[in-house]
């Protein structure tokens, strides 16, 4: 069975892990995680999954086929210095660290080591993660699959090229937060005109849930689905009205393009120091 070690054990790892365990694609036993003695809660959660824990990032190296670096970005070159000694070519890196690129983080290993950055998002807790993944030019053939195969125990996972992280982080990374707000702004809607609060949630979510799966179940353009809902002089058109008067589209297009240039200005805050680059030969 493939080991896997998470070197920071907050919700995104521990969402992963859980849907590692619970696809049978890797047993608790053979996961282990680490997290700074200052994050000791996180730890004691992680050991209800069943897992191997220590505050030890080195540890998390020396048992792993596969890392998962899960930390925050200005984290990263320190963790990946800190494993570079020891990180052999048989393993295999994967960063969920945001906009850290995949040379960067290739800078502070070994030559040739295999690195793999991903961009998962929240939904991965329940099960309904969107993921993006970019292999480095070292890894192997079938280094690709493996990282489907675990990724897609926590939702959809597709590879894509580097270049198009960035933006996959200010479109699904972020996105579950606007949608929140969106769910927020309808049951507000909904108590506005005489619905309890509790029922107006519920309806706005299964909406946003409905209208997802009629998306991605019959392949039909969403603006052919927005149709579809509009009669002529019908209730649909008017509330749509008030939607384009207020610039939904806009202010959506807007706060994707604001989280991508985050997301790489993040990355370019971040780069590792000349004086720590690794880069020597296996």
């Amino acid at each position: 069975m493939t080991r896997i070690g998470f070197i920071g054990s907050g919700k995104m790892a521990q969402a992963l892990a859980r849907g590692f365990i619970a696809s049978g694609r890797v047993e608790a036993s053979n996961i282990i995680a680490s997290s700074p003695k200052s994050d000791v809660a996180l730890l004691e959660q992680a050991k209800i999954l069943g897992i191997n824990t220590t505050h030890e990032n080195t540890e998390v190296s020396h048992n792993s086929d596969i890392v998962f670096i899960a930390v925050k970005p200005p984290h990263v070159s320190k963790v990946a210095s800190e494993i570079a000694s020891s990180f052999r070519r048989d393993q295999l890196l994967v960063s969920i660290a945001l906009g850290i690129t995949i040379r960067n983080i290739e800078a502070l290993l070994p030559s040739k080591s295999r690195v793999v950055r991903v961009m998962p998002n929240t939904p991965a807790v329940v099960g309904a993660g969107a993921s993006a993944y970019s292999v480095g030019s070292a890894c192997l053939d079938g280094d690709s699959r493996v990282v489907q195969e675990l990724l897609s125990t926590v939702g959809y996972a597709v590879e894509v090229p580097e270049v198009y992280i960035d933006p996959v982080t200010g479109l699904s990374g972020s996105g579950p937060s606007y949608m929140f707000a969106a769910i927020e702004g309808l049951a507000d809607g909904g108590v506005k005109m005489g619905l309890p609060r509790d029922l107006s949630i519920k309806l706005a979510a299964h909406t946003l849930l409905g209208a997802a799966k009629m998306v991605l179940e019959t392949g039909e353009h969403p603006a052919v689905l927005k149709e579809e809902v509009q009669s002529p002089a019908g209730s649909t058109i008017y509330g749509i009205h008030e939607l384009e008067r207020g610039g939904m589209r806009g202010l959506l297009i807007n706060a994707v393009e604001a989280a991508s240039n985050r997301s790489k200005n993040v990355g370019d805050q971040n780069l590792p120091r000349q004086s720590m680059y690794r880069n020597t030969e296996l």
